[in-house]
């Protein structure tokens, strides 16, 4: 039944009423529950949320190891960073709420409902991507929290398939910069690519360092970006004063050791807010890393930090498969929504992946635009000849993808 909800969701729906449309075609989805008993399962795995939403993760990372043994969503080799790295982008969003739910409350940006957090992994040019983790919190909880971001992190890597958690870059905005998450991340051996707040010391070494010390930088096909450069600020950083509260009680009190603090400053572009931090007409930006090693140029590590943008299309992605409304009141049932919310873009992911050839532009397509070319063409199952046969509109532009797509998934 969960997976029946799930498929409804992949086609367009946002609620259990929306299982309609997959009842009403008995011939292509089978017998499919009514409302009222898909209501009942919801109930009943809300009783233990914890249990149900274990299990469901626990069968997705099944699939996923599956779907990439049959093919893997990134190029390059497992475990090698031309390629083959495996970039996981952490992010907090906010679902409005529009009526009365629990634990939807006022959010950081005066809205109502709540503020999940959500971890991907970028299959980057090749693909979109997949949605590792949804974890719906509370209208508060504050997008700087390093405890939810770890909590996160940790469910997404256990999505993984295992032989792939061994080179992990782990990117996320400036709301992840805290000393928790980058020596928890540290100490599990990964790598981070973290946007970093340009505060005081920032801005001190904005000013000590010389004009020199900066570099062109490029773009994602790495060629010069006009107006933009990048430089490496660690080497004027000041030096941070002795903290005086115990770590034992409060957490790391120093960033971890081997960061590096790399800045990109840029032209605003005409009509732009300026902002404090902003340096003789540049417009400053930082993120921390702790990359090093041959072919790691700054301007290759400050584009591979800017593509963290990929992230904010997969919410959109995902606001359009379900997680744009929490349809219940229960927050353990909107829980147990938010689960189905992530399978149901897996699946649209995962067709992609196995369907198209990495060449083909259709496995870039976001949701919308995969329902209205392939998933929702009108079409008709006909028996003849014993056999059972998919007939298409004969001058639908996109058949073509539907039929290589079907024969794909059926022998790769």
């Amino acid at each position: 039944m969960l997976l029946d909800v799930a498929t409804a969701v992949a086609l367009g729906g946002d609620c259990l009423a929306d299982l309609a449309a997959l009842r009403a075609q008995p011939a292509l989805f089978g017998t499919v529950a009514s409302d009222p008993t898909v209501s009942r399962l919801f109930a009943a795995l809300a009783d233990d949320v914890d249990a149900a939403v274990t299990a469901i993760r626990s069968a997705r990372a099944a699939a996923r190891a599956a779907v990439w043994a049959r093919r893997r969503p990134l190029a390059g080799t497992p475990g090698k960073r031309a390629g083959g790295q495996v970039i996981v982008d952490l992010d907090a969003t906010l679902v409005t709420a529009y009526s009365d739910k629990e634990w939807a409350e006022p959010t950081f940006k005066r809205t109502f409902g709540f503020a999940p957090m959500c971890a991907f992994v970028d299959h980057g040019e090749q693909g979109t991507g997949e949605a590792l983790a949804i974890d719906l919190r509370p209208g508060k909880a504050s997008p700087w929290n390093s405890s939810d971001h770890i909590t996160t992190l940790e469910h997404a890597l256990a999505q993984l398939p295992e032989h792939e958690r061994g080179q992990v870059l782990v990117r996320a905005d400036t709301g992840a910069a805290s000393k928790a998450l980058l020596h928890h991340i540290t100490n599990a051996g990964l790598e981070y690519s973290i946007g970093f707040p340009a505060q005081a010391p920032v801005r001190a070494a904005i000013e000590a360092i010389p004009d020199q010390a900066w570099r062109a930088a490029v773009d994602s096909d790495g060629e010069p970006r006009e107006g933009a450069q990048v430089a490496e600020l660690t080497a004027w950083m000041p030096t941070p004063t002795k903290p005086t509260r115990s770590p034992t009680r409060f957490g790391p009190q120093e960033w971890p050791a081997g960061m590096r603090v790399i800045a990109r400053r840029e032209r605003p572009h005409p009509g732009a807010q300026l902002r404090l931090t902003d340096h003789n007409g540049w417009r400053i930006t930082c993120f921390a890393t702790n990359t090093r090693g041959t072919g790691w140029t700054l301007a290759t590590l400050e584009v591979r930090h800017r593509q963290r943008a990929r992230c904010e299309d997969r919410i959109r992605c995902l606001k359009d498969t379900g997680l744009r409304n929490m349809p219940f009141h229960s927050y353990a049932q909107n829980r147990i929504w938010a689960e189905v919310v992530t399978l149901a873009a897996d699946l649209l992911a995962w067709m992609q992946t196995l369907a198209f050839d990495q060449a083909e532009p259709a496995r870039r397509w976001e949701p919308k635009r995969l329902r209205f070319r392939i998933l929702a063409v009108a079409g008709r199952i006909i028996r003849t000849g014993r056999r059972r046969r998919l007939r298409l509109p004969r001058d639908w532009p996109w058949n073509h993808l539907i039929a290589t797509g079907w024969a794909t998934l059926r022998t790769t």
